[in-house]
């Protein structure tokens, strides 16, 4: 389950192994693990799970391929330094959004889709077969709906921007759809198009701005209007916030209020 459908549907079904994961992972993520610091040894930790050794092992590997954590032999497992974490995985990026929000993590993923899905846009210009195309113009159209939720209309935009990053034929530019899908996790939380008719309207026209210009292959039309919409989304965020919540200019950012999924 990806962190957008599990934000809208609240669904917490997990194995053992996923939960050993959720758990631990999470509790890392959000600080209350210490980086550094050594997690206790199977035999705790699979008591307090109630899960066999196997299932901890397992979970251990996870967490270890997400770069939270190091097995060492003679050492124990230890937290690694956030400066190591793969926040390009869709766990970890769900993790970072559940724990809090700040205005230096939203600025953060704001750069990172400016680096990515304008590009992903101007390749879809030059690649896009005319099915493609016409499935783009399909989801593009779902946006235009007056009654639309945050849930709907986050879902049909999440459809819209995975079907760019398919369309621009880059493996590596699907492969980084994480850092979409938890920017519109926090659009869904904080501030939703699906707020007010006009803003629907926007959202549709925008989208239906990148639908054009990939259709007409114009890749530097369709990186502009990427990133309008991205820019859109980031200031639709930010103006959600309570100015009070802003930091100055010689302040440090204060972690923000996640609204929870109802």
């Amino acid at each position: 389950m990806g962190l957008l459908e599990s934000t809208i549907t609240g669904r917490k079904g997990r194995s053992s192994h996923a939960h050993v994961v959720a758990e631990l992972g999470s509790a890392i993520v959000a600080g209350r693990i210490a980086e550094g610091s050594l997690l206790p040894g199977d035999a705790e930790l699979s008591a307090r799970f109630g899960v066999s050794r196997t299932v901890l092992r397992e979970a251990m590997k996870t967490l270890a391929a997400k770069r939270l954590i190091e097995p060492k032999a003679k050492v124990g497992t230890r937290v690694l330094d956030r400066s190591k974490w793969n926040f390009f995985d869709a766990d970890v990026l769900g993790w970072r959004c559940q724990s809090g929000l700040d205005f230096d993590f939203i600025e953060h993923l704001a750069e990172m889709r400016m680096a990515l899905e304008p590009a992903a846009a101007a390749a879809a210009a030059r690649r896009a077969s005319n099915d493609d195309i016409v499935q783009l113009y399909a989801i593009a159209a779902r946006f235009d709906d007056r009654s639309h939720t945050p849930e709907t209309i986050a879902q049909v935009d999440l459809e819209f921007h995975q079907a760019i990053a398919r369309m621009s034929g880059n493996p590596f530019m699907r492969s980084a759809s994480a850092i979409v899908e938890a920017a519109l996790a926090i659009s869904f939380q904080l501030s939703s198009p699906a707020a007010s008719p006009e803003k629907i309207a926007e959202v549709a026209s925008n989208h239906l701005r990148i639908a054009h210009a990939i259709a007409s292959r114009d890749p530097e039309k369709a990186v502009q209007a990427m990133r309008h919409v991205i820019e859109v989304g980031k200031s639709r965020i930010r103006a959600s916030i309570a100015p009070s919540s802003a930091p100055g200019p010689n302040e440090t950012s204060a972690p923000l209020p996640v609204a929870s999924a109802s």
